[in-house]
């Protein structure tokens, strides 16, 4: 049965477009539509480059051409983003975020050191206290937290707001939770460039609704890379938080984590070190500490480096059983854990009451690459 392209343009005119409450229609965004029998390909516009409302609007089309004419109908999509719009995403945005009174980067110099487990425990525990909580997980090449809260399998909803969608952040334990692990699938790798991590670190961050936050706590990835310097151009960081475990190996890269933050022109306020895995305690023998990677190493660069001292995390297997069933070790407030970790987030938040006071509000950094070098400047 063939179609006319008037039936093609009627039906889409039934699919709303990423401008304001305009249909595809009316805004002028059907570009091009070519029919070949059963097969129709449809070129329109988005003012959006990102992904999810690309993805949103191409689910659209198709719902509604299957609806209104054949279900058995071959449709291809393909969607453009006027220069201008890919321009503005592109940008460096600078701007604080509506309603985000405290953004904190939780950092680490070396893998494998507990930095997301510190990060969902801390989050949980921010918001026991009371306070309104959100979480970016921004370690993009290899994102735990959809795990760690128990929500693998769940996926950002959509929400209109001023004229735009907007992701609507997943919700677990009384925290706003976004991460890229709710868009790659469980064994799908993410393998970008730079780039590409850090525009889609940026989307995190902007192209959702967040709402009213005391804090802000983004994971970020090991190391000193793309996307650490992305976040600081992105949003004003109010102060970080950097995760090591006691042994010399940690505490050298954790030395390198703080000296980053405290370049000259990145300027962001360190609020303090937490040492992980500072002892072992068998359940048998409760009152014996054995430090399998040293004693005070943490505690000691603190002191060197002038760095607050938050507090130490112990080698316990419920902190990792937690996580791995997405129940959080902070949940169990009684517990040696729950204690260690609540000690740890009113100390943090004890750093940031003086941060505030006592310092200005952290300035945006502009990041320009020349010749492979990165010049940093405020």
């Amino acid at each position: 049965m063939d179609y006319s392209k008037k039936a093609v343009v009627e039906a889409l005119g039934k699919v709303k477009s990423t401008e304001g409450n305009k249909s595809l229609t009316e805004a002028a965004h059907v570009k091009n539509i070519q029919i070949f029998g059963d097969e129709v390909v449809v070129d329109v516009i988005s003012t959006s480059p990102a992904m999810h409302i690309k993805k949103k609007l191409e689910v659209e089309i198709l719902k509604t051409i299957h609806d209104e004419l054949d279900p058995k109908l071959k449709i291809q999509v393909n969607i453009q983003v006027p220069e201008t719009a890919k321009q503005e995403a592109n940008m460096i945005r600078g701007a604080s975020l509506p309603g985000v009174k405290n953004i904190i980067a939780i950092a680490s110099g070396k893998g494998g050191v507990g930095k997301s487990t510190l990060t969902a425990n801390l989050a949980v525990s921010l918001a026991s206290m009371g306070f309104s909580v959100g979480l970016v997980d921004a370690d993009i090449y290899g994102p735990s937290q959809p795990t760690m809260f128990d929500v693998p399998n769940a996926r950002p909803g959509s929400i209109h707001i001023d004229g735009k969608d907007k992701m609507d952040p997943v919700e677990s334990y009384g925290v706003k939770l976004l991460s890229i692990g709710f868009f790659a699938g469980t064994n799908q790798a993410v393998v970008w460039r730079g780039p590409m991590a850090s525009k889609a670190l940026n989307q995190l961050i902007r192209d959702a609704h967040w709402g009213e936050l005391d804090f802000m706590l983004i994971d970020l990835p090991p190391g000193t890379g793309d996307i650490h310097l992305s976040l600081v151009q992105a949003v004003p960081v109010t102060g970080a938080v950097i995760v090591s475990t006691p042994q010399d190996i940690a505490l050298s890269d954790a030395r390198k984590g703080v000296a980053m933050f405290r370049i000259n022109n990145i300027n962001v306020p360190v609020l303090g070190m937490v040492e992980n895995m500072s002892y072992f305690t068998p359940a048998e023998l409760p009152d014996n500490k054995y430090y399998i990677f040293g004693k005070d190493g943490v505690k000691n660069l603190c002191n060197e480096l002038d760095v607050p001292f938050l507090g130490e995390l112990p080698l316990i297997q419920s902190i990792r059983e937690s996580g791995d069933i997405g129940r959080p070790a902070a949940l169990k407030k009684s517990s040696l854990e729950g204690k260690a970790i609540e000690e740890i987030s009113r100390n943090m938040v004890e750093e940031l009451v003086k941060r505030n006071k006592d310092l200005p509000p952290t300035e945006i950094t502009r990041i320009t690459t020349m010749a492979g070098c990165s010049a940093v400047n405020t």
